[in-house]
């Protein structure tokens, strides 16, 4: 009856209102465990998708006859009474201590919708809780999963079902009362738990809030705490389901700590039964307790929707259980086995391991918000936990500073305690980093509202000159300072990471670098960088109240904002010192140093610091250890440089930074360039190296384009680029370095060609279209065969694909009007305008699509870069489709069938742009009237393959309204074949019943566009009569 897709939601294929709505069904669900009779089972019958689709017919069960066989897809085995009594103060159902006989019985009307009768009687068996199919075959693993998958099903039922509200509410009612009942008192099972969280899951995504919020009190809370404890649960399996995967996976395991484990609340709801013969790669509680996680995360966004503090508890419970499981032993659990026995098992770190803040994104993201949550708990938490932690690590790190100078052998030092400490820092920054700021790309950050009511709340208990004192003094701990219990707890818990780096910095002073964990040095700078963009120089105007601890430190124009500002500056220029040779962590320490300079407000203050002029001169004069860093480091520092260039100087002051950071870079690779020998020497390794830090280089200063700055850099970069085509010649034997040299062109034109006017964008397409030129002429007769080779081999064609597309980007995203720094330079060369886009891009399609083959089509990036480029051209130069050579319009052709028809090998993405392309292609050939030209033809062929994919395949939502769209303009070229299409696939149905429906759906489909025309609202009307057809047959006809 139902298919399923990804997120498990219902999709209706054939009398879905009444089939969902039957009585029987409904009974499936909402009867009543009878006492003296036992269960009969009721059975659906499934349908297959090729025969004829009849109304789903449920087999009624005899009420003394046992019917034996029930198919994977039953939902529940129920007694056969037909009504269901909530029972008040039974695991936490009931509407707030009515009495029973006031709690009404829900029932079916006739018309199949749901409604509710009072009942003066009260059922059999009141003290019988709910007895289901699930139950009876929990036991058999696989039918157990069949079982919940169903369950999750009906907890995703939503829309027409529902005739009001009312309905949707005594529905989850009846749902959340069935749901605690089956879970109350029993094991659960590994393979019940994804079901279970994913039942819980659909349920808090479908139904809207205020159906949440009109539960009776009693039963919302009762499925609060269950989502609590059952959160407590699943995270601790999922502990010991690492535990146990150590010891016998030992080598395929993360380091230490990088699963999330929680252990159960008090009083637990269930036990939870966790096998230890777990399939290597099947982490069943990971996967549910993710599931959970992230309902809270929903839960706790909308919190407004709910009674107030209604989640503070339970938040206060995860956020604890959270905790607890991440540090070590005795305070938490990590690594502790079933039986509390601590594992010893020492874990081998993946150098390709994905970091935990971004392999556990989604988990801290919603550990965050619940601690925000319960802030008043929580960030008091964090800072007395992260400051013991810290003050255990210097003295730790003491103690081996005291033992390595009466000790010869540096290898006698036991890290034991150490790897503890820095684990448990580590999870606590990223916790810490979570709770108080938002990492969202694109908007400005802004304070947590939680955050900052909590701060502005105590306001009035703090001492701003003992908070600022705590805050000015990392090298001291806290509780020494006097008055500290009277601080904002937000600062101090900033001051506890402060303090972290200023342990780490001491360290290295005292040459203890070998006992610090880089692992702790990323975290610290990536929280600070987090950090910073949030609360340094918080602007007032955005907050309705703002905190005067946090606009008193951090505010514009304050000493505090200022001190802040030297004190990252300085830990960025220690850490590059130090910590050249860990590149992850040198990257997000110029991360750091990039978010200190992308706002002009930041960037004056950072100016003034000398440390800053500092480091200008020592990377501008390659002086190590900076001329260690990796290209792509070095690139990310150009960039933070050439901001901080465009802060509020005075002219001379300008000037001369210029002189010490650009001018150098130019100058080296001019006298290096025209070297009268420099073909002779080009290879060497020390001129490949130059060459390579100046192609680094002038990328980062391509990024670092913005609206006030561009005109500067473009005419900068210009003088580059004709260099950079002659070093394509000179290096065309090295794939890296050519690779490179295409890349800065990619830079440029994605950073900046929506800013420049029309003259300036034409000389980026000349010297564009020369780069593709001598491109071209190097590659000539190159074959692209070796299916073996790495998709980096091919990094070339990737690159040119991406030049191509940010090219045409300045068709339909164009700033250029709105610039005044370009306005007035444009109008006196318009006339004499030589090159467009379309030549440069046409010219490109020419060199890629004769090097592309199926074979490069299977390397994912190659393969939606290029699918991205043929839409793009099709959407925005359609004209030119038809004048391409022969031998391209086919290659051309043919890739956008392959791209529609090679799904699931292809991604859906791919078939979308497909999709997408041939609309605007259909629409030019409505324009030129012209019914013998290539192009028409292989649109008549494109209908038969787009309507073959909505009649007969598997209906997939994602590509529906791309499909639709596509269809309705090749109908309106080719009515008359698609109506031929209609009568073929109608004369070949045998069956009475199914050519019927099927010429009443396609009636439906046209009636409101008929005769079809090129027309928005005939367009959009074709494409809702789409949804309903597509609801009634869709996928009647698949073919298997």
């Amino acid at each position: 009856m139902f298919e399923a897709t990804q997120n498990v939601m219902l999709k209706p294929t054939e009398s879905w209102r009444q089939a969902l709505l039957d009585h029987r069904v409904m009974d499936l669900f909402f009867t009543e465990a009878d006492c003296a009779e036992e269960a009969q089972p009721i059975a659906l019958k499934e349908v297959d998708c090729a025969e004829e689709a009849q109304p789903i017919a449920l087999k009624e069960a005899d009420c003394a006859e046992e019917v034996t066989s029930a198919s994977c897809q039953d939902i529940w085995l129920t007694d056969r009474q037909h009504e269901v009594t909530a029972r008040p103060g039974e695991h936490g159902g009931g509407g707030g201590g009515e009495p029973e006989s006031a709690r009404p019985e829900w029932r079916l009307r006739p018309d199949h919708t749901l409604s509710s009768s009072s009942s003066s009687s009260p059922p059999r068996c009141r003290g019988h809780r709910l007895r289901t199919v699930h139950r009876k075959i929990r036991e058999d693993s696989d039918m157990a999963q069949d079982s919940l998958q169903c369950l999750a099903q009906l907890a995703s039922m939503h829309g027409p079902v529902f005739p009001d509200e009312s309905a949707q509410v005594s529905y989850l009612a009846h749902l959340l009362e069935g749901l605690l009942n089956m879970i109350n008192g029993i094991e659960i099972e590994d393979s019940e738990a994804v079901g279970i969280a994913t039942l819980i899951s659909n349920l808090i995504a479908t139904f809207p809030r205020s159906v949440l919020t009109a539960l009776p009190t009693e039963l919302f809370s009762s499925f609060i705490n269950c989502l609590t404890l059952l959160t407590c649960s699943f995270g601790r399996s999922a502990a010991l389901e690492e535990v146990v995967s150590m010891a016998c996976l030992q080598p395929r395991l993360p380091r230490r700590g990088t699963h999330p484990k929680t252990p159960c609340g008090d009083g637990s709801l269930s036990r939870v039964s966790l096998s230890t013969q777990l399939d290597k790669d099947d982490m069943v509680y990971m996967e549910a307790y993710d599931k959970l996680l992230e309902s809270w995360l929903k839960l706790a966004q909308e919190d407004e929707h709910f009674p107030r503090g209604c989640f503070v508890e339970p938040a206060v419970q995860v956020f604890n259980s959270y905790i607890q499981c991440h540090l070590a032993a005795p305070e938490g659990t990590r690594n502790l086995t079933a039986n509390g026995m601590a594992s010893h098992e020492e874990e081998e770190i993946s150098e390709l391991q994905e970091d935990d803040r971004e392999l556990f994104s989604d988990q801290l993201a919603s550990v965050g918000m619940l601690g925000r949550i319960a802030a008043e708990h929580c960030i008091p938490l964090l800072t007395g936990l992260l400051e013991d932690r810290v003050t255990r690590l210097h003295g730790q790190l003491q103690r081996h500073q005291q033992h390595l100078m009466a000790s010869t052998d540096p290898d006698s030092v036991d890290r034991k305690v150490l790897d503890d400490l820095y684990e448990d820092i580590h999870w606590l920054i990223l916790v810490s980093g979570y709770l108080l700021a938002d990492d969202l790309q694109g908007e400005t950050p802004l304070i947590p509202s939680e955050v900052m009511q909590f701060s502005v709340k105590h306001s009035g208990e703090v001492d701003i000159n003992t908070t600022l004192q705590i805050l000015g003094s990392p090298g001291e701990r806290a509780t020494s300072i006097p008055g500290c219990n009277r601080t904002d707890s937000v600062i101090r818990l900033l001051s506890a990471v402060l303090r972290a780096s200023e342990v780490e910095s001491r360290a290295t002073r005292a040459s203890l670098t070998e006992l610090l964990s880089p692992q702790m040095g990323k975290d610290i700078v990536w929280f600070l960088r987090r950090w910073a963009r949030t609360y340094l120089l918080v602007d007032e105007k955005l907050y309705e109240t703002i905190s005067i601890p946090l606009s008193t430190a951090f505010g514009a124009d304050t000493e505090g904002s200022q001190w802040i500002v030297g004190y990252l500056l300085e830990k960025v220029i220690n850490n590059l010192s130090v910590w050249s040779s860990e590149p992850e962590l040198a990257n997000d320490t110029v991360e750091l140093l990039v978010t200190l300079v992308e706002k002009r407000e930041r960037a004056n203050i950072v100016v003034q610091c000398e440390n800053w002029w500092n480091l200008a001169k020592r990377f501008a004069t390659r002086s190590p250890p900076l001329h260690l860093l990796s290209s792509p480091i070095q690139r990310t520092l150009m960039k933070a440089l050439v901001l901080g260039g465009f802060a509020h100087m005075d002219s001379d002051t300008k000037q001369q930074y210029w002189a010490e950071v650009l001018h150098p870079l130019q100058q080296r690779f001019l006298n290096l360039i025209n070297q009268e020998n420099f073909a002779q020497i080009c290879q060497e390794e020390a001129v490949k190296q130059e060459i390579v830090a100046t192609l680094e280089a002038l990328c980062g200063i391509a990024e670092a384009t913005q609206i006030d700055n561009v005109a500067s850099l473009f005419s900068f970069l210009m003088d580059f680029l004709s260099s950079c085509i002659g070093l394509m010649e000179v290096y065309q034997n090295s794939p890296e370095t050519v690779n490179l040299i295409i890349e800065v062109f990619v830079e440029v034109a994605h950073k900046q060609i929506c800013y420049l006017g029309e003259t300036k964008s034409m000389r980026l397409y000349e010297v564009c279209l020369t780069l593709l030129q001598v491109y071209s002429k190097n590659n000539q007769g190159r074959k692209r065969q070796d299916v073996a080779a790495e998709e980096d081999q091919y990094q070339d064609l990737l690159l040119i694909m991406e030049l191509l597309t940010n090219l045409l980007s300045k068709e339909f995203i164009d700033f250029s009007d709105t610039d005044e720094v370009f306005r007035g330079q444009e109008q006196s060369t318009s006339a004499a305008r030589t090159v467009s886009a379309a030549d440069v891009v046409l010219f490109g399609v020419n060199i890629v699509l004769p090097l592309m083959s199926q074979d490069l089509l299977k390397f994912p990036s190659l393969c939606n870069q290029y699918y991205k480029l043929i839409t793009f051209i099709c959407e925005i130069f359609p004209e030119k489709i038809p004048q391409l050579p022969e031998e391209l319009f086919k290659s051309l052709m043919f890739s956008l069938e392959l791209g529609m028809t090679s799904y699931p090998w292809m991604s859906s993405e791919v078939s979308q742009l497909c999709l997408e392309a041939l609309s605007p292609l259909a629409e030019q050939c409505a324009k030129t009237q012209e019914k013998d030209t290539p192009l028409f033809i292989a649109t008549r062929h494109f209908l038969k393959l787009v309507f073959d994919m909505l009649v007969l395949q598997k209906h997939n939502t994602q590509r529906t309204v791309a499909a639709g769209e596509a269809l309705y303009t090749l109908v309106c070229l080719h009515q008359a074949e698609y109506s031929d299409l209609v009568e073929s696939l109608l004369s070949s149905q045998r069956d009475a019943v199914i050519y019927q429906r099927l010429a009443d759906a396609f009636s439906t489909l046209t009636a409101n566009s008929t005769p079809p025309a090129m027309d928005r609202k005939q367009k959009n009307a074709f494409l809702r009569s789409l949804e309903e057809f597509m609801a009634n047959v869709g996928g009647l006809l698949c073919v298997k």
